[in-house]
């Protein structure tokens, strides 16, 4: 099966991962729907535009095996690849550097790092391999690429490493047409942030309400950088709600 436009979209059964492919789904995009749980990724798909092609992956993205069977079904279903969002994370542990275990450090690089190299990697390989070659990979950063929470270790050196495997595809895609950019999110409204509404703690030990920003906001900026010629890239781009203490935090 041939098809347009075709995109994989991982942690896409809830939060962020829904928004982003309702986004693609609404703009054309045939869209592969990955994540763990298979019933949120079939209420995703039921959430698309009527006329949008998506296709349901139960995808493990730490698992090497799991990833080479999600861009394999790629692969069958539409022949081709033209873009990447990786988006599956964790938050981790919330506890002080000597308090987090070995099994919480390791789930959590396992999913946000692991993961997003071995879906980049397949993705790389497929978008370097396909006629017309090239595409784009778009990684799903967070403020904590710059700034970490407190008592967020696991989770900052994720994402801080996120920002090398960005400049790194970035860097080595060229010579294939292949563009990779990421996206640096603070406090958009999902499931994850619900906590933000009660309070969270801050930098100076007191607990503060944040504000959040609709997901809609960063669904629409990924489908600009997804909708740009492989000649153009947005290396880095940061969608945060505006009165978050994220400029001047700490």
């Amino acid at each position: 099966m041939s098809a347009g436009r075709v995109a994989v979209v991982t942690g896409a059964g809830s939060g962020l991962g829904r928004a982003i492919s309702q986004a693609l789904g609404g703009d054309g995009w045939s869209v592969v729907l990955a994540g763990r749980r298979e019933e949120p990724l079939h209420r995703t798909a039921d959430s698309l535009a009527g006329d949008a092609t998506s296709v349901v992956v139960p995808t493990d993205v730490g698992r090497p095996e799991s990833v080479q069977a999600l861009f394999s079904e790629v692969g069958r279903r539409f022949e081709r690849l033209d873009l990447l969002v990786n988006n599956a994370g964790t938050f981790g542990p919330s506890a002080s550097p000597e308090d987090v275990s070995y099994e919480e450090w390791r789930s959590t690089v396992d999913v946000n790092l692991t993961g997003s190299f071995l879906c980049a990697q397949a993705a790389f390989r497929m978008m370097r391999d396909q006629r017309p070659q090239g595409g784009r990979i778009i990684n799903n950063g967070s403020l904590s690429a710059h700034t970490p929470r407190p008592n967020s270790i696991a989770y900052t050196a994720t994402k801080h490493a996120i920002t090398g495997l960005t400049k790194s595809l970035s860097l080595d895609g060229r010579r294939y047409g292949i563009a990779c950019g990421q996206i640096d999110i603070g406090n958009a409204t999902t499931e994850m942030t619900a906590a933000m509404s009660a309070g969270v703690p801050q930098a100076d030990g007191s607990i503060a309400v944040e504000p959040t920003v609709d997901a809609d906001h960063v669904a629409r900026a990924v489908l600009y950088m997804a909708g740009l010629p492989l000649d153009a890239n947005v290396l880095s781009m940061t969608v945060m709600a505006t009165a978050m203490p994220f400029v001047g935090r700490g």
